[in-house]
């Protein structure tokens, strides 16, 4: 899975979590005393004024690596903290909710934005100091180099130590020097930790878990049941998929698989299965231009985006973050990818990935709604419509028509019978890698100090179960990028995948007209993209998003769809 630290979530979700002025506008009257329309529109233009300089500060943060912009990505969210804690305006945005007369669009401006001002009810003080520290984590997670034996090595030449090498020693060696990070954080994020937990305290919360999924729109009873009845549904098929493909990968290393560790299953958090398969797609993109395709295949189901690829920023530089994640900076229409190409299977996954993120943005939500709902309708949605069109990387339909399969019969035949397991295994193995997340953040929150080390590996070991390094005392949890820049976050991934599975079914019964779910592809399919303009582009955020998923599939978001794609 490619949920690299940073990426897959847009800026304004960063800023939304941290944010909070009242701003002096320029109106007659004070925002606060405006009637309803007008109200509205004043604090869409003040959200505008104040997010969209923030975005283009953070772009220029993570893709120079530049300190200054450091700074000023920090101070813009400051600006927005003042907003968005103002008590005056969300008395208002209080008292106009409770119309029951509302125009459904006036209803769910007021509904965001209510959320948006009820997590920020607290000092600008604390929320500064919410930001300054988060801020300082980030940047060192940014600049963050592995040093193996001395060298430094880029993420890409990590990744391919711990893929290729059969020495323990060396892989161990890499393993743990990825986690190094996260003892020069440690500190930092447990006392942010409290502090965002002291921020959920003084809103009335149990703890900044409980407060987050209440802000964006989760019961927390109801995910807990639905992470509950996935790791039900899901245990099974994982360890028979685990099983597979841990005997050849023992064999590779010469090795028994007992004695398999964490740093043996090729991928620094378990979060995508080893490859051990005889075949290898990362041979499909040797001599392949994965920038050229991922245009090509977006042209191709009627959703181009011309614009975003003038502006992305898509291969490694010094400085730059070394991930992959999407920007929509103003709303506007300029939406940027920030992406890390190199000539293999994980980055053409990656790339439609992203710029799946980038149709699902202001790319493609109509203009004429207003600001705030020129959005997804939640962060789980567009999670799910860019893990759809990541799953296409490995669709049979999709190689055809990018021209990559073989003209050998055998080794066509070989190659897609890997890309079906491959599909399968990595989504059991991402949906176990969610639940240690969830969990993990859930009890951290719940008691910050608890001994977090060892909770950690206790989590993995309950759901990746994956033996942890003996005597290792460290702590791994906090390598995580998420848990800082991103909390109570990771919900949303699996989330996703269950939405992009329904989304799927839902196409091959109306597009591709009763079609079966394993065969349907979108490739050079312009009903994919009407469909997708239709359901759920065209809404932006004017749902709240239980109400918008049945509308686009006919159904609630439920595990159906994505039982059957991980049988």
């Amino acid at each position: 899975m490619r949920f690299s630290p940073i990426g897959k979530f847009s800026v304004p979700f960063l800023v939304i979590v941290a944010a909070s002025i009242l701003v002096q506008c320029s109106s007659v009257k004070p925002t606060s005393e405006l009637p309803l329309t007008e109200f509205l529109t004043e604090l869409n233009q003040d959200f505008k004024r104040l997010s969209v300089p923030l975005n283009y500060d953070s772009w220029e943060a993570y893709a120079k690596g530049a300190p200054e912009a450091y700074a000023k990505m920090a101070a813009g969210e400051k600006a927005l903290n003042d907003l968005f804690s103002s008590p005056t305006l969300f008395a208002k945005v209080k008292r106009l909710r409770e119309n029951k007369d509302l125009a459904p669009l006036d209803r769910r401006q007021l509904d965001v934005y209510y959320y948006y001002f009820a997590g920020n009810q607290v000092a600008p003080a604390l929320l500064n100091q919410i930001t300054d520290l988060s801020t300082r984590i980030q940047q060192e997670f940014n600049t963050f180099r592995v040093k193996v034996g001395g060298k430094e090595l880029s993420e890409l030449e990590l990744r391919e130590i711990l893929k290729t090498s059969t020495d323990s020693k060396v892989l161990k060696e890499a393993w743990e020097a990825s986690k190094a990070v996260g003892e020069r954080v440690e500190a930092d994020l447990k006392k942010l930790v409290k502090l965002r937990n002291q921020k959920a305290h003084e809103l009335g919360y149990k703890n900044f878990h409980d407060m987050s999924l209440s802000m964006d729109e989760h019961a927390t009873k109801k995910l807990e049941a639905f992470f509950a009845a996935l790791d039900k549904e899901t245990k099974t098929n994982f360890r028979k998929a685990k099983a597979d493909f841990e005997k050849p990968l023992a064999k590779r290393l010469g090795i028994a698989v007992a004695d398999l560790r964490p740093w043996h299953y090729q991928e620094p958090f378990f979060q995508e299965p080893p490859d051990v398969e005889g075949v290898s797609l990362d041979s499909l993109y040797q001599n392949a231009d994965i920038k050229t395709l991922t245009e090509k295949y977006y042209e191709g189901i009627g959703l181009p985006l011309p614009g975003v690829f003038a502006k992305s920023d898509l291969y490694p530089r010094d400085k730059k973050s070394t991930h992959a994640f999407c920007y929509d900076l103003d709303r506007e229409g300029d939406t940027r990818v920030l992406a890390n190409i190199t000539k293999n299977d994980r980055w053409m996954a990656t790339m439609l990935h992203e710029f799946g993120h980038a149709v699902y943005s202001a790319t493609y939500i109509p203009k004429s709604l207003p600001f705030l709902l020129r959005d997804a309708a939640h962060t789980l949605t567009t999670e799910g419509i860019a893990m759809l069109f990541e799953r296409e990387s490995k669709r049979e339909g999709w190689l055809k028509a990018s021209g990559l399969l073989p003209r050998d019969e055998a080794k066509k035949k070989a190659l897609l019978a890997t890309a079906k397991r491959q599909t399968r295994s990595r989504l059991l193995v991402f949906s176990r890698w969610a639940q240690v997340m969830f969990h993990f953040e859930q009890k951290m929150y719940e008691n910050p100090e608890a001994d977090l080390n060892t909770l950690w590996w206790d989590l993995v070991e309950k759901y990746q179960e994956l033996k942890r390094p003996e005597g290792r005392n460290k702590p791994d949890y906090a390598a995580k990028v998420h848990i800082v820049s991103a909390p109570v976050y990771y919900h949303n991934y699996l989330m996703g995948e269950v939405f992009a599975s329904q989304v799927h079914h839902a196409m091959a019964k109306e597009v591709g007209k009763g079609a079966d779910p394993n065969q349907f592809t979108y490739a050079g399919n312009k009903g994919v993209g009407e469909f997708l303009q239709k359901k759920i582009l065209d809404p932006g955020k004017s749902y709240a998003w239980p109400e918008m998923i049945e509308k686009a599939t006919g159904a609630p978001l439920n595990t159906k769809a994505f039982g059957y794609d991980t049988k």
